[in-house]
């Protein structure tokens, strides 16, 4: 049984074999090239076959300074910004319980994804009577959001520990240059590399999530297993029998006939990071040259109360790409009612992740016969394995997208023109050196 399935039954009235066939050729082409290392932007190819590789020396290592921080500590903070702290967290969120949280393991925080003074404020009133380690991810260690974080918990951390901060501050960044890896040398911080063939948002395969997750108590390995299995599956240049490249294509197809917003729709609240992650895996792999998909996520059932009216009646400019995982670990059951005044006794053999899965089924009929395309994607189980098996999947389907739409996945020119205009405003007239 395949771990992941790629529905496209309700596609047919929008994308016929002959438009599929269009883009076999490409699809060759640009899968012989990644591979090879000639692709545009081959430099940052390093995640493709990451997977395959033997990581046992590096997971030891992690390991052993996760447990380290799980016995010394109540709170862990990553510091960044982007891919440096949206994959951890997507994979985090959706495995953690939604109420309250496992003691075993320090509570995981995020700071340097925002510049809100009241945010940062109260994190450093909430951590007062904990005791913290802070993970800083940067390649430069200059990007301003994080930068700035670190700058005023580095000060926390050593008014309250002394010498003992160095020791409970750990950075994930270059492996040789850039301002971060210079303090880590100056001030014996230890360390993990961020890849140089790897950007941020491709990056959470990396020590950039695997350290943050392994402090979670999540499995690690098993997520990494997830992706070594996706990169054998999806390992053919086929179109047919590559699930990642049919999705590609499948965007590709809706994209000329005029649908230029996807919407991913999930049905489970804990995947809405998830979204997030996959927002700017394709929003910043794509948007370039004035073209690409905008990505866009809505959270189901809540969201069907809300703009599920636009997408049922709206513009038809959308398509939707509905995730699913079969298996959630806890469910609830429908208790029975003697005077049902509600009418829901009907339901009570039921489970909520049963009407879950067929209110799924029912929102993609309600939609496709609303003129809306619908794709749907679907996993057995929310864990790790299968998580890790799904961001694979996404990274080189969205590879593999940008290259059928002719634009690097792996740079993002648009980015640097708000620091730009910050700086300008800031009184910063010059970036120094570009920041990563």
């Amino acid at each position: 049984m395949d771990i992941l399935k790629i529905n496209t039954d309700l596609l047919s009235n929008y994308i016929s074999t002959n438009d599929k066939n269009i883009y076999k050729d490409a699809v060759r082409s640009a899968h012989s090239k990644m591979h090879a290392g000639t692709s545009v932007g081959a430099d940052y190819l390093g995640w493709l076959e990451l997977p395959l590789d033997d990581q046992d020396l590096l997971l030891d290592s992690i390991g052993k300074i996760a447990n380290e921080i799980q016995s010394r500590s109540s709170v862990f903070i990553v510091i960044g910004v982007g891919g440096s702290y949206l994959g951890t967290k997507a994979v985090h969120d959706a495995l953690k319980p939604y109420f309250g949280s496992d003691s075993v393991y320090p509570e995981i925080m995020y700071a340097g994804q925002n510049m809100s003074g009241a945010y940062l404020k109260q994190l450093l009133r909430y951590i007062e009577d904990k005791e913290v380690f802070i993970n800083v991810i940067s390649k430069s260690g200059t990007t301003t959001e994080p930068a700035i974080a670190f700058r005023v918990l580095r000060s926390y951390m050593e008014e309250r520990y002394g010498e003992e901060a160095n020791d409970r501050i750990v950075v994930t960044t270059d492996s040789e240059k850039g301002a971060l890896k210079e303090l880590a040398n100056e001030k014996g911080y230890r360390s993990f590399v961020i890849p140089d063939d790897i950007g941020g948002r491709y990056s959470v395969l990396t020590p950039v999530g695997l350290l943050p997750l392994a402090v979670a108590g999540l499995d690690i390995r098993a997520l990494l297993a997830g992706a070594k299995q996706a990169t054998l599956d999806l390992l053919e240049d086929d179109l047919e029998s590559n699930s990642a490249y049919r999705y590609a294509v499948a965007r590709q197809v809706l994209y000329a006939k005029g649908y230029t917003i996807e919407l991913l729709a999930s049905f489970e609240p804990s995947l809405k990071y998830l979204h997030e992650w996959w927002k700017q895996l394709f929003g910043e792999s794509e948007g370039k040259g004035l073209q690409g998909i905008f990505p866009a996520a809505v959270s189901f059932s809540t969201d069907l109360h809300s703009i599920g009216q636009y997408i049922q009646d709206g513009r038809r400019d959308l398509f939707e790409t509905l995730l699913h995982f079969n298996d959630v670990e806890d469910d609830q059951q429908i208790p029975y009612d003697s005077d049902d005044r509600d009418g829901l006794n009907y339901l009570v053999d039921r489970t909520l992740n049963e009407i879950n899965a067929i209110s799924k089924e029912g929102t993609a009929l309600a939609h496709s016969e609303g003129g809306v395309p619908v794709l749907k994607i679907e996993l057995a189980k929310l864990d790790e394995f299968h998580l890790g098996y799904l961001i694979y999947f996404f990274m080189k389907a969205c590879a593999m997208s940008a290259y059928l739409s002719g634009v690097n996945p792996f740079d993002q020119p648009g980015v640097e023109a708000y620091k730009n205009k910050m700086f300008e405003l800031l009184g910063k007239l010059v970036l120094s050196e570009q920041e990563v």
